[in-house]
């Protein structure tokens, strides 16, 4: 049998599929989703050439072609017009079939004339990694096949099965259907995992939502995002520089007696934090404070509700919902808090014409939630007039 030019042992072999799976990894988070994807860095022309060398070999995907079918996932998210939604097509479809999705929008001349802007249009793209796009990955073969020996045939099928299965079907199928949200975007994204280890990050995709042209995936103190670390190697050694992070929200030691411009662009920004602050502030301990007072079947009917309370109104059922309509029927208390979530949510889904609008109508709801006399009411009013925004530690 012949063992390739390298002859390695089996664990030899185990290391380098998973050392090349994970370069492939590292180039679809850092190089294709971050950097062209959402411009949430600069790259040096030669680690860019690198990585897209790289997953012309390994992936049969073009920079313009996944840029593309990406955006339009964060602009249609969720809709029929969603490339490959499990909300739409289905958990099972998007698991075993994603790659099939993706294909299917990445050959949509609408799609890509639409969301392809800004991405490589030189020679090297048109004459080799778009027109000889399966050329690559049979170049790959060949190159598996010389170094490893017939064990290449394996290393190879894994190599075009990495991607499809962990990129195309888990985060594009997992992502959006099962794991635990820190952010409530109008889509059903989640974090399958807090430590983004195996997929580069991507494993941290509620978070990403939240915040798309955030370099960084990671946003509480215990997760953890391996591509983030891999752009701080690349920054260090002059080859990345980083544009923008998920704003990063602090409180002032002391609450301004009036929401100014300043207070009121910090909430704006990180309206995201603002809600997920509101909800462990205000509606979870209201609910929690109700229940102590109230008998078993309302105790049991706040239970079911709590997700409800939370979740953005528009990704609940109708079953939520109605669970939902009979907590806040019991509960007066209850029922005020949630209405001032829905108010304060308002205040970024409609239009403001200027930031002195948004000052007033932020300084107006702070004065009526401590009118309310309710405890934690208030002093998340006092704690909203105390935002400022740190500045990023990559900037």
């Amino acid at each position: 049998m012949w063992y390739g030019l390298l002859e390695l042992p089996w664990w030899g072999l185990v290391a380098v599929t998973l050392l090349m799976t994970h370069i492939t990894i590292i180039g679809v988070t850092v190089y294709l989703h971050r950097h062209q994807a959402h411009r949430a860095m600069d790259m040096h022309p030669a680690l860019a050439h690198f990585f897209r060398a790289w997953l012309w070999l390994t992936t049969n995907m073009s920079t313009r072609a996944w840029v593309a079918v990406h955006r339009k996932h964060h602009a249609k998210c969720e809709t029929p017009e969603d490339p490959h939604s499990p909300q739409i097509y289905g958990l099972r479809k998007v698991l075993l079939e994603g790659a099939e999705l993706y294909q299917a929008s990445a050959n949509d001349p609408e799609t890509l004339q639409r969301y392809a802007h800004g991405t490589p249009d030189d020679w090297l793209e048109r004459n080799i990694y778009q027109r000889l796009a399966w050329q690559g990955i049979a170049l790959m073969a060949v190159i598996d096949l010389l170094l490893f020996g017939v064990y290449g045939i394996i290393i190879w099928a894994v190599q075009m099965l990495w991607i499809p299965l962990l990129a195309a079907g888990v985060i594009n199928g997992l992502g959006h259907f099962w794991g635990y949200r820190n952010y409530e975007p109008q889509d059903a994204s989640r974090n399958i995992l807090p430590w983004g280890l195996l997929i580069g990050g991507e494993e941290l995709h509620n978070n990403h939502h939240a915040y798309p042209s955030s370099a960084k995936l990671s946003s509480k103190r215990w997760e953890f995002d391996i591509g983030w670390l891999y752009i701080r190697l690349f920054q260090g050694l002059g080859l990345v520089v980083v544009k923008r992070t998920a704003p990063q929200p602090v409180s002032l030691p002391v609450a301004k007696p009036e929401v100014d411009r300043e207070t009121a662009d910090a909430v704006a920004r990180s309206r995201l934090h603002v809600m997920a602050s509101y909800g462990r502030r205000v509606l979870i301990p209201t609910l929690r404070r109700e229940a102590l007072v109230s008998d078993a079947a309302c105790r049991r009917l706040y239970r079911r509700a709590r997700k409800a309370v939370i979740r953005e109104a528009s990704l609940t059922d109708q079953r939520a919902r109605e669970r939902l309509q009979s907590a806040l029927e019991t509960s007066a208390e209850l029922r005020v808090v949630y209405e001032f979530k829905q108010r304060l949510q308002q205040l970024w889904d409609r239009s403001i014409t200027s930031h002195d609008a948004l000052v007033r109508q932020l300084q107006g709801w702070c004065n009526e939630a401590e009118a309310t006399g309710i405890r934690a009411l208030g002093e998340f009013a006092r704690h909203l007039r105390a935002y400022a925004l740190a500045r990023p530690a990559a900037q």
